[in-house]
């Protein structure tokens, strides 16, 4: 046997070519098991919006997504990795209601935990600003983005990417909350955005078509989660709701309209809850608006001074219906509220619900907030004329 040859090799030396190619492929093997090295996963970004108030666009222009591990790290830290939108996407917020999404990329990243996100937007330049508002009845101003955030929006969120997976990142940019007046003519943003998953529930429902401008805001313990404007056949979708803070108080406002609400609006991933059909949408009396109004201080909270109106009706206990930023330089706020008595009606699965009045008409009670400051609260009564509230609130 050993007079055996091969290709001009004996058995002998065949056998031992083949146990050196062997031996070869499990270090390679194993060198590549011991590496440490994994399959990256992928995050996929997209945009969202609840209601402006008094706009009829709200335009920013994002040009970077950023990640990091750190919740605390700052935008010069190391360890940011970067999605770039190149060019900018100029996106009018305004457009993304009732459930609607603006997908904005996705980023390679390496399987772990996460803790931070940040929105970069493009500097306004000059010709037509990057970032912009359109008040209604107006024209088009620029939106200026103060210093404390030209370096990025940062958004704390916790999150987790898996090997070879998709995880959904959803932004929800609060217009509405993030766009505040300074002085007579211009715009300051004071950017209200978080993160949520892009898998929650959803709350559909009609509002009577024949009234404009009406807002349906889900609401946890007098809170807002999510709200949207409804539509021109008077169709609401609020999507993204986190299950976990079912069930929700849905509180529907409008101008010259009583305040309806229906409570305990339990929400699964399932199915949308609906609340109401086209052919027997929710319905709005017509009320009279009064106004609270009146001039934020010290200076010093003017940036982030916020005043809230809330009133109690009956089982959703303490809702809000309507809140104001303060003016950027003055301070100044307004809010129009309804005097009538608002409507309730307990959710059921079983359409169309049944709304009657409950609460006190007229009967308010304010809360002015501002970062680093003391909430006040004034209790009011609009019933036969409009209130004043001028606070000067104090450090913590």
């Amino acid at each position: 046997m050993n007079g055996i040859r091969y290709g001009g090799d004996s058995m002998q030396g065949l056998w031992l070519r083949c146990a050196r190619a062997a031996a070869g492929a499990a270090v390679i093997l194993l060198a590549a098991c011991g590496s440490g090295e994994t399959t990256p996963g992928t995050v996929r970004f997209a945009l969202t919006d609840a209601p402006a108030c008094g706009f009829d666009q709200v335009n920013v222009s994002i040009e970077r997504i950023r990640v990091h591990r750190d919740a605390s790290a700052n935008e010069n830290a190391t360890g940011w990795t970067d999605l770039r939108l190149s060019p900018a996407r100029r996106i009018d917020l305004l457009k993304l209601g009732n459930g609607v999404l603006e997908e904005l990329g996705q980023l390679s990243l390496p399987a772990g935990k996460f803790a931070q996100l940040r929105l970069v937007l493009a500097a306004n330049g000059s010709g037509t600003p990057a970032n912009s508002v359109v008040p209604t009845d107006g024209v088009e101003t620029a939106l200026e983005i103060p210093g404390s955030v030209q370096g990025g929006i940062s958004v704390a969120y916790a999150f987790s990417v898996s090997e070879d997976k998709v995880t959904d990142v959803l932004f929800d940019f609060d217009a509405c909350r993030s766009v505040v007046s300074s002085g007579s003519s211009s715009y300051v943003l004071k950017p209200a955005v978080k993160a949520v998953p892009r898998s929650g529930a959803t709350i559909t429902g009609y509002v009577d078509a024949q009234l404009t401008g009406v807002t349906v805001a889900a609401q946890k313990d007098g809170s807002e989660a999510r709200a949207t404007v409804a539509d021109a056949n008077g169709r609401f979708v609020i999507a993204f709701l986190d299950t976990a803070q079912s069930p929700y108080d849905i509180v529907i406002t409008a101008a010259g309209r009583a305040t309806a609400v229906v409570s305990a609006v339990p929400v699964s991933t399932s199915a949308a809850t609906e609340l109401s059909r086209i052919d027997a949408p929710i319905t709005m009396p017509e009320a009279t608006d009064r106004t609270a109004s009146g001039t934020i201080g010290p200076t010093a909270a003017r940036s982030t001074a916020v005043v809230r109106a809330r009133q109690v009706i009956g089982s959703a206990g303490q809702v809000e219906i309507a809140r104001a930023n303060g003016n950027y330089t003055t301070g100044a706020y307004s809010l129009s509220l309804p005097t009538a008595r608002p409507r309730l009606a307990a959710y059921s699965s079983k359409l169309p619900l049944s709304f009657s009045a409950a609460g006190n008409a007229a009967q308010y009670v304010l809360d002015a907030t501002a970062d680093g400051y003391v909430t006040q609260l004034r209790e009011i009564d609009l019933a036969t004329s409009s209130a004043t509230w001028s606070p000067t609130l104090a450090r913590q």
